[in-house]
């Protein structure tokens, strides 16, 4: 039986059914993606799921006893308090009774004293021996634990990446038998993205998730489901086997509605020719042509793409930026430190980093808006700068749609061509009543898309983008690359979006916590590569990583345990068949025919080479730790 099986949803707030009869089941163990374009109505699916509100007709059928724990994209408001009190709010009723437990203790511990506190903890401890809380109380500190999550720290003072950990804890601590999640690699760096994928596939059974991420969506999900136009499509197949299954659906379907037009269309230039049409013997013909007319009526119209383009300046000179030894900080503290590089025209470059690690920084140092403290950087000739900010704080939340990308004016020039702001803004999926709203109404996805069409109004030979992919749906993304491939001027691109990343850039910039900026050539793969192999140097993360790196000399013990020994024992055992599976998959790749009949499992087998050779890396590194150990 299914864990939860919806049977003709039907959901609508004014105007189209957003979910119009869709019917779905969610089986244990399966790891359901998904998709569909902003506003189809993925995150109010999750949402019905969860139980936050019933759908307008239909039944959802939960196996009894079900759990569903929803991890949204928003941090929820009214939050607070230790992060022990918000993952323990996970536990519903006792979860009062554990932060209190927990509040006391931590009051004794720290030097507090008095028959108050005492009495309190009594009365607490007996309260949670009532409701079985102290295996409660334990399986806090475990989620705790195995999210590298510190107690005791204010919710209200973590980074947005620590908050979504804290709240993937508060579902996790009602072991739900249904995970949802909700753009979870929103404003996650690409660390603790890939910490997030291992920490999933090892610890949760049955999920449901929402995500614009493609990498993620290939890593986890073994099934696919997209919302268009109000019905749902599922498909059980991974999320590159999605893709062309997809594109095949859509081609049948542009083909058989141009058949359908063209029916249409002979039926009704025969009705036009009057008294023949009329005859008793055609009256099935009328009403065939009848019921040919209302379909037509019903039929919903699959959204637009986005139609981007870029206006291009006068070319800048050869040399963009080149910064040698440059120093920055504040407090202190180095934020940038020795960083020396030649950026010309045309580059593409990636910039990646952990959160709170100084890529927005060294944005500004290579734009020019902040002067080194040591070192000199050099900015070229002839640059017409475009800066996509991250926090979209070019966009006036209180003013229209329209306002914000015309400024006042009806006719923007566009090419060297006059376009009306409507007709503009239509290209970037804003309907003339949405043209006409105010920004603060507008979702996440529509406010970067809007951000797009405002900067691409005028133009530029220096584009510069701080994380543009958040919110976006899968197909903007892949125009949105395209656009980006053909521009001919110089692009500087923060971003967590690996396939992004490797699909548009030709280097990438690697910063660290400790300041330190390395180089390497190609995308985010490629610098992978490199780092595994030892040709740059990886940079340090203060985040949690999917796998861990190799302690120093001083941070090794003193002598071998027999875990270690075990451990050491299995190693040649587990090299073997890395190696094996590596040289497997070099030989399949060798092979031409693959190439005519495979291209998405080709892809998939070179990501899983890298996957391979980093992991060999770090095997090795670890066998040569536990060797000297022995000796």
């Amino acid at each position: 039986m299914a864990l939860l099986t919806l049977r003709n949803i039907t959901l609508a707030f004014g105007g189209p059914p957003l979910l119009d009869g869709i019917t779905l089941q969610i089986e244990q163990g399966e790891r359901l993606c998904l998709m569909g374009r902003n506003g189809s109505g993925k995150s109010t699916l999750l949402k019905l799921v969860g139980g936050e509100f019933p759908p307008d007709g239909g039944d959802i059928v939960r196996q009894q006893g079900l759990r569903v724990a929803l991890v949204s994209q928003e941090v929820p408001q009214g939050l607070s308090g230790t992060v022990f009190d918000v993952v323990a709010g996970g536990m519903g009723n006792a979860a009062e009774l554990l932060a209190e437990y927990h509040r006391i203790s931590h009051l004794l511990a720290t030097g507090e004293d008095g028959e108050e506190l005492l009495k309190r903890l009594e009365i607490t401890q007996k309260l949670l021996e009532d409701c079985d809380g102290w295996s409660l109380h334990q399986e806090v500190e475990r989620i705790l634990e195995r999210l590298s999550l510190e107690p005791e720290a204010e919710f209200d003072t973590l980074s947005g990446g620590t908050k979504r950990r804290a709240l993937l804890g508060r579902a996790l601590v009602s072991q739900p038998d249904i995970l949802l999640l909700d753009e979870p690699t929103n404003h996650l760096d690409i660390d603790t993205i890939i910490w997030l994928e291992e920490f999933l596939l090892k610890n949760v059974k049955t999920l449901l998730f929402v995500t614009h991420d493609r990498a993620f969506a290939r890593r986890l999900a073994n099934r696919v489901a997209e919302l268009d136009r109000g019905r749902i499509y599922a498909f059980s197949c991974g999320y590159d086997t999605f893709v062309e299954r997809r594109e095949a659906l859509l081609e049948a379907e542009i083909t058989r509605q141009a058949l359908f037009d063209k029916k249409l269309a002979q039926e009704e230039a025969w009705i036009r020719q009057g008294i023949k049409a009329r005859r008793t013997r055609n009256e099935g013909r009328v009403t065939a042509l009848k019921k040919l007319r209302d379909e037509r009526r019903q039929r919903r119209e699959r959204l637009g793409s986005v139609k981007m383009e870029l206006q291009v300046a006068e070319r800048s000179g050869a040399l963009v930026v080149e910064a040698e030894n440059a120093v920055f900080g504040y407090d202190g503290r180095n934020i940038i430190n020795d960083l020396t590089t030649i950026i010309t025209r045309g580059d593409r470059i990636g910039i990646i980093g952990p959160n709170g690690s100084g890529k927005t920084t060294l944005l500004r140092l290579l734009l020019g808006e902040l002067l080194p403290h040591q070192g000199e950087v050099k900015l070229g000739s002839r640059r017409e700068v475009l800066y996509f900010d991250q926090m979209r704080a070019q966009l006036d939340p209180d003013k229209s749609v329209q306002d914000n990308v015309g400024e006042g004016n009806d006719t923007l020039i566009i090419n060297g061509k006059p376009r009306h702001i409507i007709g503009y803004l239509q290209d970037f999926l804003f309907s003339p009543e949405r043209a006409r709203s105010p920004v603060r109404i507008l979702s996440g996805g529509e406010r970067n898309r809007l951000l797009l069409a405002k900067l691409f109004t005028k133009p530029s030979n220096l584009l510069v983008m701080d994380e543009p992919t958040n919110d976006l749906d899968a197909e903007t993304l892949d125009l949105l690359e395209e656009l980006l491939m053909e521009y001919p001027g110089t692009l500087l691109l923060v971003s967590h979006d690996r396939d992004f990343l490797n699909n548009v850039v030709t280097s990438t910039l690697a910063v660290s916590v400790d300041g330190q900026v390395r180089e390497s050539v190609g995308g985010y793969d490629d610098w992978l590569r490199q780092a595994a192999a030892g040709t740059i140097e990886a940079p340090t993360t203060s985040n949690p990583a999917p796998l861990a790196r190799p302690q120093t000399q001083a941070a090794r013990p003193k002598k071998m345990s027999f875990k270690d020994q075990r451990e050491l024992d299995g190693l040649p055992e587990r090299i073997a068949t890395l190696e094996a599976e590596q040289a497997t998959l070099h030989e399949r790749i060798a092979d031409p025919a693959l190439y005519r009949s495979a291209g998405a499992e080709v892809a998939r087998m070179t990501s899983r080479l890298g996957e391979l050779e980093r992991e060999l890396v770090l095997v090795y590194h670890r066998w040569e730790e536990l060797e000297e150990l022995r000796s």
